[in-house]
Protein backbone atom coordinates (compact mmCIF):
# COMPACT_ATOMS: atom_id res chain seq x y z
CA UNK A 1 0.00 0.00 0.00
CA UNK A 2 1.11 3.40 -0.84
CA UNK A 3 1.59 6.56 0.94
CA UNK A 4 -1.15 7.86 -0.72
CA UNK A 5 -3.26 5.39 0.03
CA UNK A 6 -2.55 5.01 3.90
CA UNK A 7 -2.78 9.00 4.09
CA UNK A 8 -6.17 8.69 2.70
CA UNK A 9 -7.25 5.74 4.47
CA UNK A 10 -6.39 7.73 8.19
CA UNK A 11 -8.08 10.73 7.01
CA UNK A 12 -10.91 9.13 6.06
CA UNK A 13 -12.12 8.77 10.07
CA UNK A 14 -12.29 12.80 9.93
CA UNK A 15 -15.51 14.92 9.42
CA UNK A 16 -14.24 16.78 6.83
CA UNK A 17 -12.91 14.14 4.96
CA UNK A 18 -16.24 12.73 4.64
CA UNK A 19 -17.62 16.32 3.59
CA UNK A 20 -14.82 16.64 1.12
CA UNK A 21 -15.64 12.97 0.11
CA UNK A 22 -19.54 14.18 -0.33
CA UNK A 23 -19.01 16.92 -2.20
CA UNK A 24 -16.63 15.25 -4.83
CA UNK A 25 -18.91 12.25 -5.45
CA UNK A 26 -20.52 14.21 -8.93
CA UNK A 27 -16.57 14.80 -9.61
CA UNK A 28 -15.70 11.26 -9.32
CA UNK A 29 -18.73 10.26 -11.55
CA UNK A 30 -17.34 12.57 -14.07
CA UNK A 31 -13.91 11.00 -14.29
CA UNK A 32 -15.01 7.48 -13.88
CA UNK A 33 -17.62 8.21 -16.73
CA UNK A 34 -15.30 10.00 -18.86
CA UNK A 35 -11.60 7.21 -18.12
CA UNK A 36 -14.23 4.47 -18.83
CA UNK A 37 -14.16 3.30 -14.78
CA UNK A 38 -9.98 3.40 -14.73
CA UNK A 39 -9.16 6.50 -13.29
CA UNK A 40 -11.49 7.34 -9.90
CA UNK A 41 -10.83 10.44 -7.56
CA UNK A 42 -9.39 8.51 -4.95
CA UNK A 43 -7.13 7.42 -7.11
CA UNK A 44 -4.80 3.78 -6.73
CA UNK A 45 -4.95 1.17 -3.71
CA UNK A 46 -8.81 1.92 -3.80
CA UNK A 47 -11.61 -0.18 -5.70
CA UNK A 48 -14.27 2.41 -7.42
CA UNK A 49 -17.33 1.07 -9.17
CA UNK A 50 -20.01 3.03 -11.23
CA UNK A 51 -23.60 1.46 -9.76
CA UNK A 52 -25.86 2.44 -12.03
CA UNK A 53 -29.41 1.67 -10.36
CA UNK A 54 -33.17 2.37 -11.11
CA UNK A 55 -35.16 4.81 -9.42
CA UNK A 56 -37.56 4.18 -7.25
CA UNK A 57 -39.35 7.14 -8.19
CA UNK A 58 -38.78 8.29 -11.29
CA UNK A 59 -37.96 5.28 -12.55
CA UNK A 60 -34.76 6.64 -14.44
CA UNK A 61 -31.18 5.29 -13.95
CA UNK A 62 -29.02 7.05 -11.45
CA UNK A 63 -25.06 6.67 -11.19
CA UNK A 64 -23.33 6.40 -7.60
CA UNK A 65 -19.60 5.70 -7.61
CA UNK A 66 -18.64 3.47 -4.67
CA UNK A 67 -16.03 1.59 -3.33
CA UNK A 68 -16.64 -1.88 -3.16
CA UNK A 69 -14.39 -5.40 -1.88
CA UNK A 70 -14.82 -8.10 -4.12
CA UNK A 71 -16.44 -11.10 -2.53
CA UNK A 72 -17.61 -14.55 -3.76
CA UNK A 73 -17.42 -13.74 -7.22
CA UNK A 74 -19.48 -10.59 -6.72
CA UNK A 75 -19.05 -7.14 -5.12
CA UNK A 76 -20.15 -5.70 -2.19
CA UNK A 77 -21.34 -1.97 -1.59
CA UNK A 78 -22.04 -0.52 1.91
CA UNK A 79 -24.23 2.53 1.97
CA UNK A 80 -22.69 4.62 4.40
CA UNK A 81 -23.77 7.85 2.81
CA UNK A 82 -20.11 9.43 4.52
CA UNK A 83 -21.82 8.63 8.19
CA UNK A 84 -25.21 10.79 7.63
CA UNK A 85 -28.01 10.20 9.37
CA UNK A 86 -30.20 9.14 6.39
CA UNK A 87 -29.36 6.04 3.58
CA UNK A 88 -28.34 7.19 0.33
CA UNK A 89 -30.59 7.57 -2.19
CA UNK A 90 -29.06 3.89 -4.05
CA UNK A 91 -29.98 1.69 -1.69
CA UNK A 92 -33.58 2.73 -1.97
CA UNK A 93 -33.31 2.13 -5.25
CA UNK A 94 -31.72 -0.95 -5.11
CA UNK A 95 -34.16 -2.53 -2.69
CA UNK A 96 -37.19 -1.22 -4.73
CA UNK A 97 -35.03 -2.39 -8.25
CA UNK A 98 -32.67 -5.24 -7.06
CA UNK A 99 -31.32 -5.36 -11.08
CA UNK A 100 -28.65 -2.81 -11.50
CA UNK A 101 -25.36 -2.63 -13.83
CA UNK A 102 -21.80 -2.15 -12.21
CA UNK A 103 -19.03 -0.46 -14.20
CA UNK A 104 -15.48 -1.97 -13.50
CA UNK A 105 -12.37 -0.94 -15.05
CA UNK A 106 -14.55 0.31 -17.97
CA UNK A 107 -16.73 -3.10 -17.99
CA UNK A 108 -20.08 -2.53 -17.47
CA UNK A 109 -21.71 -6.48 -15.63
CA UNK A 110 -25.38 -6.57 -15.45
CA UNK A 111 -26.45 -7.69 -11.63
CA UNK A 112 -28.85 -8.21 -8.88
CA UNK A 113 -28.42 -6.79 -5.37
CA UNK A 114 -29.18 -8.57 -2.43
CA UNK A 115 -29.45 -6.52 0.81
CA UNK A 116 -27.30 -8.50 3.55
CA UNK A 117 -29.13 -7.51 6.87
CA UNK A 118 -27.56 -9.48 9.50
CA UNK A 119 -25.96 -12.83 10.71
CA UNK A 120 -22.63 -14.15 9.89
CA UNK A 121 -22.66 -13.27 6.25
CA UNK A 122 -22.70 -9.67 7.89
CA UNK A 123 -20.26 -9.92 9.78
CA UNK A 124 -17.89 -11.38 7.19
CA UNK A 125 -18.80 -8.97 4.37
CA UNK A 126 -18.58 -5.57 6.68
CA UNK A 127 -14.97 -6.88 7.60
CA UNK A 128 -14.04 -7.38 3.82
CA UNK A 129 -15.29 -3.69 3.22
CA UNK A 130 -13.22 -2.28 6.63
CA UNK A 131 -10.68 -3.84 5.10
CA UNK A 132 -10.87 -1.80 1.71
CA UNK A 133 -11.88 1.56 3.56
CA UNK A 134 -11.84 1.20 7.33
CA UNK A 135 -13.26 4.78 8.15
CA UNK A 136 -16.29 3.09 7.29
CA UNK A 137 -16.38 1.44 10.71
CA UNK A 138 -16.37 5.15 11.67
CA UNK A 139 -18.81 6.04 9.31
CA UNK A 140 -21.34 3.34 10.94
CA UNK A 141 -20.66 4.67 14.84
CA UNK A 142 -21.42 8.84 13.25
CA UNK A 143 -24.61 7.53 11.58
CA UNK A 144 -26.23 5.88 14.17
CA UNK A 145 -28.40 4.22 12.04
CA UNK A 146 -28.03 0.46 10.62
CA UNK A 147 -25.76 0.53 7.53
CA UNK A 148 -27.58 -1.27 4.57
CA UNK A 149 -25.15 -3.48 3.13
CA UNK A 150 -25.43 -5.20 -0.57
CA UNK A 151 -24.08 -8.50 -2.08
CA UNK A 152 -23.78 -7.56 -6.24
CA UNK A 153 -24.29 -11.10 -8.03
CA UNK A 154 -23.00 -10.75 -11.28
CA UNK A 155 -24.97 -12.19 -14.49
CA UNK A 156 -27.97 -12.30 -12.33
CA UNK A 157 -29.72 -8.77 -13.55
CA UNK A 158 -31.77 -7.57 -16.09
CA UNK A 159 -29.56 -7.27 -19.70
CA UNK A 160 -31.61 -4.09 -20.75
CA UNK A 161 -30.72 -1.74 -17.46
CA UNK A 162 -30.72 1.50 -18.95
CA UNK A 163 -28.05 3.86 -19.39
CA UNK A 164 -27.53 5.99 -16.70
CA UNK A 165 -27.09 10.11 -16.23
CA UNK A 166 -28.35 10.94 -12.66
CA UNK A 167 -26.58 10.99 -9.36
CA UNK A 168 -26.63 9.96 -6.22
CA UNK A 169 -24.19 9.53 -3.09
CA UNK A 170 -22.18 6.77 -1.40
Amino acid sequence: MGLYTRVLKRLGHRRWMAAFGRRMVPADRWVQRRTGGRVAMMGRGFDALLLTTTGRQSGQPRVSPLVYARVDGGFVVAGTNFGQPHHPAWTANLLAHPDATVSVGGEPAAVRARLVADGPERERLWRAMTAVWPAYDTYAARAGRPIRLFLLSPGQAAADAPKARGSDVT
